[in-house]
């Protein structure tokens, strides 16, 4: 039952999946080419309780880097796909029928997006070691990238992504947030200036805007 033709599309997820993790490994936990529009289209709904925006905060989009979630979604459903298949053909010691088969797929496929997004976002924090030395203060001042559709604030508990090259010219993707105080959110492509290093999360302002000449002026006042 191991390698049953019943099992191929589940083979199928996790080859993906991995594929994706050793493309992160190997693109230094980027992925910024295939990040999807979608974290803006969670604002729309951020009022509603119950609404589409907070099913995909539920399962990690806008929470965590778009390549990961479905390199750890793809993975998570075939994984637990194969699992239910052998364990359920095992026990019925028969073969499993289309309708039960489709079940199967279907509920694997919502676990999967569920404990994804809760996987996910430690497991970026582990990538983000890999491009990340401890001394991540020297990238603040540095001017980035944006390569997420748009940077957020810091109290809506979401991250943007950007692009950003070191003082070693050495190439970083890195998470970060617009401080509460600013005006402008930076869009895909744009420039932004670094301004202060969290724990995995930098906080950044758009390059040559006021909230720069805003942040330059207090930096002035507290000097």
């Amino acid at each position: 039952m191991l390698f049953s033709p019943a099992n191929l599309p589940y083979w199928i997820f996790l080859g993906i999946g991995v594929l994706l993790f050793l493309f992160m490994i190997i693109s230094g936990g980027g992925g910024q080419d295939i990040d999807a529009d979608v974290d803006a289209d969670l604002d729309a709904d951020s009022n509603s309780e119950l609404g589409f925006g907070q099913f995909l905060g539920w399962v990690g989009i806008g929470k965590a880097p778009l390549i990961l979630l479905l390199a750890t979604d793809m993975s998570l459903w075939g994984l637990l796909g194969w699992m239910l298949n052998v364990w359920i053909s095992g026990n019925s010691n028969s073969n499993i029928t289309g309708f039960i088969g489709s079940i199967i797929l279907f509920g694997s496929l919502i676990i999967s997006l569920l404990m994804g997004g809760l996987i996910a976002r430690p497991i970026g924090k582990i990538f983000a070691e890999f491009s990340e030395d401890a001394s991540s203060d020297r990238l603040i001042g540095c001017v980035g990238i944006v390569t997420s559709a748009y940077i957020p604030m810091e109290n809506l508990g979401r991250i943007g992504q950007i692009d950003v090259l070191d003082t070693k010219r050495n190439l970083l993707t890195v998470s970060a947030v617009l401080p509460d105080w600013a005006t402008i959110a930076p869009q895909r492509g744009e420039k932004v200036l670094i301004i202060e290093h969290k724990v995995q999360i930098y906080v950044v302002i758009a390059k040559d805007s006021p909230d720069e000449e805003h942040w330059l002026t207090n930096s002035s006042q507290r000097n």
